[in-house]
């Protein structure tokens, strides 16, 4: 599912404009950066959670030259999907 097609699906089960529903999703997807910028956690009870993690510094390889290369530190957005969302996955066939 692309954006497009949540955007879509929004607006046809809110009885919506697709222009309105746009512009909810915009505003929740922006939320959620915003809290994960601020270092706080998301918990959608049901659904998952999303969290920042942290990723150390480290070495590898260009794969092409086989160069050692320095990979620096950086932050990554995780997600952890909730107990009824699992169930829900593996339990549809």
């Amino acid at each position: 599912m692309t954006k497009a097609d949540l955007v879509e699906r929004v607006a046809k089960e809110a009885e919506m404009t697709k222009k309105d529903a746009e512009q909810l999703v915009e505003i929740i997807f922006d939320s959620i950066v915003d809290t994960l910028n601020s270092g706080e956690k998301i918990e959608l009870r049901g659904f998952g959670s999303f969290r920042v993690r942290e990723r150390n510094s480290r070495r590898g390889r260009n794969p092409k030259t086989g160069a050692s290369v320095e990979i620096p530190a950086k932050r990554v957005a995780y997600f952890k999907p909730g107990k009824e969302l699992k169930e829900l996955i593996n339990s549809t066939p």
